[in-house]
């Protein structure tokens, strides 16, 4: 059965107030999941209120009981390696074992220009990616310690201490839709992949390819789950879409992989999700005060 869970965008006005209402509204209605972006502003400004995102998290941990959550994604260009696999390990034993660590390489140029962080070319940016997913998982996931020479990342007998309560610590997520580097790390490193705006017939070609990578580093296609992040566009009444469809026609949204309607209308476009392979969705929910369309939108869709 298709888990339904809510992203949202954390640098467009998230508030220590509103961060607080929405996982309440989360975890009351039964979604199974809130995950959260990792920016520090947006694309192009204006800039509004942004918590940052390992300290919102770690809030999370010991204020629910029940949802799963993570960074969608966590880029390796903000923290160095090991710092991220020590937070992690930290934050998901806060919660008991909830946490899923989602990576990404980065790719807004405008937050990294501002806060002087260095994004790099695509070809150094995805090496540094490739450093880091490795550096993380051989701290979450070995017993000893651990050496490492990169290029961007060094390390010299290592130990993450406390080991991990969760064996192998908290899941890992690689998120993209690249079909040659980034499905081909999430073959070989990933508990998860999570893929963005995809439509049911792109998400179904990809995740097959995914098995191909996957055949390759001789895992099983069970063992990587198959997740993705979209939009959506919806209200209770058609005037309410009207206004949230800001003139956009819904069959071009559909067509861009958001799922668009009133009511009940969500339903079948989730089915067809779940008959292409996606076992958990992230629904990005962009209006960060509107708890009763959330409340909707669970009548909707369970």
């Amino acid at each position: 059965m298709l888990e339904i869970a809510i992203m949202i965008e954390g640098q467009k006005g998230l508030t220590w107030n509103r961060w607080k209402n929405l996982a309440a509204a989360v975890e009351d209605l039964g979604f199974a999941g809130l995950y959260r972006s990792d920016h520090f502003t947006d694309v192009d400004g204006p800039d509004t209120e942004s918590l940052e995102c390992w300290t919102s998290l770690t809030w999370l941990a010991s204020h629910t009981q029940r949802i799963e959550f993570g960074p969608l994604v966590s880029p390796v260009s903000f923290r160095s390696p090991a710092l991220t696999a020590r937070m992690a390990a930290a934050v998901d034993d806060l919660s008991g074992g909830r946490l899923t660590l989602g990576l990404g390489a980065g790719w807004q140029e405008r937050e990294h220009r501002l806060f002087g962080y260095d994004l790099l070319d695509t070809k150094a940016r995805f090496a540094r990616f490739h450093e880091g997913v490795e550096v993380i998982t051989r701290l979450l996931r070995g017993e000893q310690p651990v050496s490492f020479d990169g290029d961007f990342f060094q390390l010299r007998e290592a130990s993450l201490l406390p080991r991990p309560q969760r064996k192998g610590g908290p899941r890992i997520l690689v998120g993209g839709n690249g079909e040659k580097r980034t499905l081909r790390l999430a073959a070989r490193y990933a508990d998860e992949w999570n893929a963005v705006f995809l439509t049911a017939s792109r998400f179904r070609q990809l995740s097959a390819r995914l098995d191909e990578w996957l055949s390759d580093e001789a895992r099983e296609p069970g063992s990587v789950r198959r997740s993705l992040m979209t939009g959506i566009r919806f209200s209770q009444t058609r005037a309410g879409l009207a206004e949230k469809l800001s003139g956009h026609p819904e069959e071009e949204l559909r067509g861009r992989g958001l799922v668009v309607g009133v009511g009940e209308q969500v339903q079948p476009q989730l089915v067809e999700l779940e008959q292409a392979g996606v076992q958990r969705v992230m629904l990005q929910w962009l209006d960060l005060d509107d708890l009763q369309g959330l409340e909707g939108l669970k009548k909707a869709t369970w």
